[in-house]
C-alpha cells in the first residue's frame, strides 16, 4: 500500500480519444508506459508513437547502419503487441539530439498531425530517482515535447507547417510525464495489461540480447516498475506519471 507520508496519486482518467507518446528511442515506451497504452487502446483511444531516433547507436555489437533498421522493426512489432499501429520516426541522430527550435518543430508537427488530447512525454530531469542519471536524448526530447504542446496551438510559430497543411492544434488536455520521480497520477494495470507490456518489451530482442548478463529480464523489469508504481498508488500494479498540464 502507499506510504501514508506521501500524497496519494490521482487516477489518470479520460476517456481519451487520441494519445501521442513522444520519446527519443525504441524501447523507451516499453519500460512500463506500454501497459497504460494497452489500457487506453482497449478503452477506444487511437494511440500513436513518435520516436525522434531509430536508436541506431544503442547496440554496442551492431553498427548503426545495421542497428537502425533492426530497432525500427522491433519497435513496430513492440507497438503492435499493445494494439498500436501508428509508429513514426523523426530522423534525428541517436545520442546527438539537442534541445532547440528544430526539435520543437518536429514534435509540433507530430502533435498537429495526430491532434491528441493526451500527450505522454519523457522525464527531462537530470536524474531518475535519487541516483540514476537520465540520458541526454531523454532530457532534450522531454522538455521539447512540453514546449511543443504550446507551439502546436500557436499559428505564428513554425509557420512552414501551415504550408504542409498542419493547422494549429490547441486541443491537448493532458500532458503526462513518464518516468518522473515525483509522480502525481497513476493508471492501474490489470494482469492482461501487465502481460502485454512484458510481451512488448520482449519484442526488442536484438537490443535485449546485447544488454549485460546481469540486467533484469523484461518480466522482472516490468514487474519492478509497475509493482513500484502500484505501491505508490495503493494497488497491485500501476503506471505512474507527473501530470504537468491538466485542462480537463
Amino acid at each position: 500500500m502507499a506510504d501514508d507520508a506521501r500524497p496519494a496519486l490521482t487516477p489518470l482518467e479520460g476517456p481519451f480519444t487520441s494519445v501521442l507518446c513522444v520519446v527519443a528511442h525504441p524501447d523507451d515506451i516499453e519500460y512500463g508506459t506500454s501497459a497504460a497504452v494497452h489500457r487506453w487502446v482497449a478503452e477506444g483511444a487511437h494511440v500513436a508513437y513518435f520516436l525522434l531516433t531509430r536508436g541506431e547507436a544503442g547496440i554496442d555489437t551492431m553498427a548503426p547502419e545495421e542497428a537502425g533498421p533492426v530497432r525500427e522493426a522491433e519497435e513496430r512489432e513492440s507497438a503492435r503487441r499493445v494494439g498500436v499501429e501508428t509508429v513514426e520516426f523523426g530522423g534525428f541522430a541517436d545520442g546527438a539530439i539537442e534541445y532547440g527550435v528544430p526539435l520543437r518543430r518536429e514534435i509540433t508537427a507530430a502533435i498537429r498531425r495526430h491532434r491528441p488530447d493526451l500527450v505522454v512525454a519523457q522525464n527531462w530531469a537530470e536524474f531518475f530517482g535519487p541516483n540514476m542519471l537520465n540520458q541526454a536524448d531523454h532530457r532534450a526530447v522531454g522538455l521539447a515535447t512540453v514546449d511543443a504542446v504550446a507551439d502546436a496551438g500557436n499559428r505564428w510559430l513554425h509557420r512552414d507547417l501551415l504550408e504542409e497543411g498542419l493547422e494549429p492544434w490547441g486541443g491537448v488536455r493532458v500532458v503526462a510525464v513518464a518516468g518522473s520521480s515525483e509522480p502525481t497520477h497513476s493508471v492501474e494495470v490489470t494482469e492482461e495489461q501487465f502481460e502485454a507490456s512484458v510481451h512488448s518489451l520482449e519484442a526488442h530482442d536484438a537490443y535485449n540480447s546485447a544488454l549485460p548478463s546481469d540486467f533484469p529480464a523484461p518480466r522482472e523489469l516490468i514487474s519492478m516498475i509497475l509493482g513500484s508504481g502500484g505501491e505508490a498508488a495503493g494497488v497491485e500494479r500501476a503506471w505512474t506519471a507527473r501530470v504537468v498540464i491538466d485542462r480537463r
